[in-house]
């Protein structure tokens, strides 16, 4: 699992902290590993390891994993990173399934066709999900991250807004040192711990990686077959139905009616029944299994059904767009085109700050959402719908920038 599911601003909230520990000049002067704060650090060290030892953790692991570690700033700036305008979807699955993309997830079907063969015959999960994601989380190997995983988790945990995430994940990478999976210096990752060729934390790590080329260690850093079984595990673990697709693209019949929109999960036939269809106009796939019916953009873009197998991938990483991009990445390589209907491109997302405008300017209309916190959840949905159908728009429920600018207007 990766740092995807990890966005914040660090630095202010690190200067809070610091102004505690009285050594705020320190991190905003850039001297990340001055006397005041390398004290500071080593105290946090200090205590941290009487809860490895708790954990099977040794003093020799311990004190070999923490040699010349210090609080990285880069970490910080990563972790704070976080543009305040939201990526479109056709923008970040553009990029996340590319045509070369696809095409080197061909070719590496080719190149590890038995052990592909092999993770299928063990987990029953397709050889191209399992690619799909190789592909989306390292670029099938080319993106690893260089970060020392102890350094990098041990920052987040001594300082910021990630330090209870971080301090769990430090303990649990000291674990995977004391079983010797990989040694310190081969421990690498991301800048929220993030590792290997399909990017776990380390508690997933912990908890779902396996040893497939059966050398007697859990390596996911050297070794594809022990990468893209622990990843066909995971999934396996999280629900995964052999033989089932993630979902698939349907087509919307003009007089749908969107009311049905955020009531829950239905039969596949019950959403035939409503007038759903494949794209050419054919009767839909696996009609006994439940799905839920999503419109990533709205009613002017592509519109999907998705089944349990969906649900697995948001385990791996809780968010639509990349389900959709694992799900689509694999039908894509294998052999599958695009989707039919384009994506609306004028219908742009709204930021976080734009959507608590939305929440605030549907309150104000009397169409109630409750709290404008910029979180769309299914009560802003609901509202934003009974406003759509109030005007004459299609009730899809999407908080686009063309709907605020009408609501503004």
């Amino acid at each position: 699992m990766h740092a995807n599911n990890l966005p914040s601003r660090i630095s202010g909230l690190a200067k809070m902290h610091l102004a505690v520990l009285g050594v705020v000049s320190i991190l905003l002067a850039g001297d990340a590993t001055g006397p005041a704060m390398a004290d500071a650090f080593d105290d946090w060290v200090t205590r941290l390891w009487p809860e490895a030892r708790a954990l099977g953790v040794s003093r020799a692991t311990f004190d070999a994993a923490f040699e010349d570690v210090r609080p990285d700033e880069s970490i910080y700036e990563s972790a704070g990173n976080q543009p305040e305008f939201v990526r479109p979807i056709w923008e970040y699955m553009g990029r996340a399934v590319s045509d070369q993309r696809v095409e080197t997830g061909q070719e590496k079907i080719r190149e590890f066709d038995s052990v592909l063969d092999a993770i299928e015959a063990v987990y029953g999960v397709d050889r191209t999900i399992v690619l799909a994601i190789w592909g989306m989380e390292s670029n099938y190997g080319g993106h690893l991250g260089d970060k020392n995983v102890i350094e990098a988790l041990a920052t987040l945990g001594y300082s910021g807004r990630r330090q209870r995430f971080g301090r769990r994940q430090v303990l649990a990478a000291l674990q995977i040192l004391e079983r010797r999976d990989i040694t310190p210096e081969l421990m690498t990752g991301s800048w929220a711990g993030a590792m290997g060729h399909t990017q776990f934390i380390p508690t997933t790590y912990n908890a779902y990686a396996v040893d497939f080329d059966g050398d007697g260690r859990r390596d996911i850093w050297q070794s594809i077959a022990d990468a893209l079984g622990s990843t066909a595990n995971y999934l396996r673990v999280s629900g995964w139905q052999p033989g089932k697709p993630w979902g698939y693209e349907v087509k919307v019949p003009d007089n749908f009616d969107f009311t049905v929109m955020g009531t829950g999960r239905r039969a596949v036939s019950e959403w035939q029944r409503l007038g759903l269809r494949l794209p050419g106009g054919g009767a839909l796939l696996h009609q006994a299994d439940e799905a839920d019916f999503i419109l990533p953009s709205g009613a002017g873009g592509p519109a999907f059904l998705t089944l349990r197998n969906f649900r697995a991938i948001l385990r791996y990483n809780n968010a639509t767009a990349y389900a959709l991009s694992v799900g689509h990445l694999s039908d894509r390589i294998g052999g599958a085109g695009n989707f039919t209907q384009s994506w609306p491109e004028d219908a742009l997302p709204l930021t976080r700050s734009q959507k608590v405008e939305l929440q605030q300017l549907l309150n104000g209309a009397g169409f109630p959402v409750g709290s404008a916190d910029g979180v769309v959840g299914q009560q802003t949905r609901a509202g934003i719908r009974q406003y759509q159908r109030s005007v004459g728009l299609v009730p899809d429920g999407y908080a686009s920038l063309p709907l605020l600018n009408r609501l503004k207007s």
